[in-house]
């Protein structure tokens, strides 16, 4: 039997369960195919990109090149976020957008081999220009799809929305462990003996001028040979391994993912949401509210403790005292520890609400910084150093997952504003960080790095106290409008 709706735009009636019908099979499983596809391409993009990234503090430490290409990335992504989303998705759709952004980060990857100032910091402004508009059409995908298949089962949209991106973000986690496997494989390699010899000559002098002793201005190859760069051959074979990745990536979307014009049609709101202009006034608008000023302090700290970790830890602790090759094998322990404590924390919260699992993720992320103060690490240690990336990994986690939902909470029907202030202000704590890293010794990065934790802290309790972090609940169903498969694909 065929049930009908009276559509109230035109007064006419739709045949809502014989489209239903007729779809239901093959799209659910279309559906999941272009969400499975994507979530593989981002991992296959950001295995390459994070095991670049976590080596450029070490391999290309000489004027301090690694640290500041990466201020470069978080700099030119800041611009990105704000102006160019809207104004690329509108020209190329969503799906050309993912598959051409990919592109973008091959630059960074590609000047591995050839590293100067000239090569690397225009690679890096390329990877930021293309960060913004590649992830905010994955989240549109995501979000569109979700109403999609929630036209053609009985489960809500919202519902779906949070498994696509639980889904998704599994796959993208799993970047961590690949990138880093790799790049640690490849330098590690018939190293053994190298290691061995090392151990007994350096434990003696690595324990003074290592961790957070360490001045990038003072560091010296010659006192320390954990510091000497990777064999030239080794980068330009992880290098290629990587842009090969980027390339691939690219292709699944490109020729795997369906175009989202086959779901978009028909839909209420703007799949780009504001321009670049409107964007940055509704969200410097959300300044004057004091739950915003308040909550900026720990967003600031999410962007500092992050880059502080890529750079200054692995150079300062694991570089220095125990070997570049390794880096990757300690970064792999923080991958797993943060995607383990994002899955679990979402089940700690139903049982203990939000605020004892911030205070525990503010004690722990002290008492890891103090720790660090007091440390003296040498190459035997090596639990220690996964110990402390793996703490690190789960602070993160809580941290990223508790304040974006706060995010959202504090500001209901302003998100979009909301989330565009999360990403502005992260970004620029990564960038300051990078940006002084080479003018401080790591001692004083830990100082700072606690301060903005106390005083975000101090700013988050003042939220609670206040009580405005009531959620709301919206029960409303999406007007959507699936397209047939002879439509025209974007």
């Amino acid at each position: 039997m065929t049930m009908e709706k009276n559509n109230s735009n035109n007064g006419q009636f739709v045949k809502v369960q014989t489209e239903r019908t007729s779809f239901k099979p093959a799209e659910r499983w279309r559906i999941m195919k272009n969400i499975l596809l994507i979530g593989t391409a981002f991992m296959v993009n950001f295995t390459a990109f994070m095991g670049a990234s976590n080596l450029q503090s070490s391999i290309n430490a000489s004027e301090s090149l690694g640290t500041f290409t990466l201020a470069a990335i978080y700099g030119s992504l800041i611009f990105s976020n704000i102006f160019l989303p809207a104004l690329v998705i509108s020209w190329l759709g969503c799906k050309w957008t993912m598959s051409l952004a990919i592109l973008t980060y091959v630059p960074f990857i590609a000047a591995q081999f050839y590293p100067r100032f000239y090569t690397m910091i225009p690679g890096g402004l390329m990877v930021g220009l293309g960060g913004g508009p590649l992830w905010c059409a994955k989240c549109t995908y995501l979000t569109v799809v979700s109403e999609a298949y929630a036209s053609v089962s009985d489960l809500a949209a919202d519902v779906l929305v949070t498994r696509f991106f639980g889904l998704f973000f599994m796959f993208y986690q799993m970047a961590q462990v690949w990138g880093n496997l790799i790049s640690s494989a490849v330098l590690s390699f018939g190293n053994d003996k190298a290691t061995s010899t090392n151990v007994t000559l350096n434990s003696s002098i690595v324990a003074e001028i290592c961790g957070a002793n360490f001045c990038t201005a003072s560091s010296s190859t010659s006192d320390n040979p954990n510091l000497e760069q990777p064999p030239i051959e080794r980068i330009h074979l992880i290098s290629g391994i990587y842009v090969a990745l980027m390339i691939l990536a690219s292709l699944v979307i490109a020729f795997g993912v369906d175009s989202l014009s086959r779901y978009d049609r028909g839909r209420k709101g703007s799949v780009t949401g504001l321009t670049g202009l409107k964007l940055l006034a509704v969200t410097l608008e959300l300044l004057k509210e004091k739950s915003q000023l308040l909550i900026l302090p720990i967003i600031i700290f999410i962007g500092a403790e992050q880059a502080f970790l890529f750079a200054d830890y692995n150079a300062s602790f694991v570089s220095c005292a125990w070997g570049i090759s390794n880096i990757g094998y300690v970064m792999i322990c923080f991958g797993v520890a943060n995607a383990i404590a994002a899955l679990a924390t979402g089940s700690i919260i139903k049982l203990t609400g939000r605020i004892p699992v911030m205070i525990f993720a503010f004690c722990l992320h002290v008492g890891i910084l103090i720790f660090m103060l007091n440390w003296k690490p040498t190459p035997n240690q090596g639990v220690i150093f996964f110990l402390i990336s793996g703490l690190w990994g789960i602070c993160d986690s809580i941290w990223l997952v508790q304040v974006n939902s706060l995010s959202g909470l504090l500001f209901p029907g302003r998100e979009e504003a909301a989330y565009s202030n999360f990403r502005l202000w992260e970004s620029t704590g990564s960038v300051i960080t990078y940006i002084y890293s080479p003018y401080l010794c790591t001692y004083m990065k830990i100082y700072i790095l606690m301060a903005i934790l106390c005083i975000g802290m101090i700013g988050y309790a003042i939220i609670e106290w206040v009580g405005k972090t009531k959620p709301v609940v919206i029960n409303e169903k999406p007007d959507f409008e699936l397209v047939a498969d002879n439509e025209v694909m974007r």
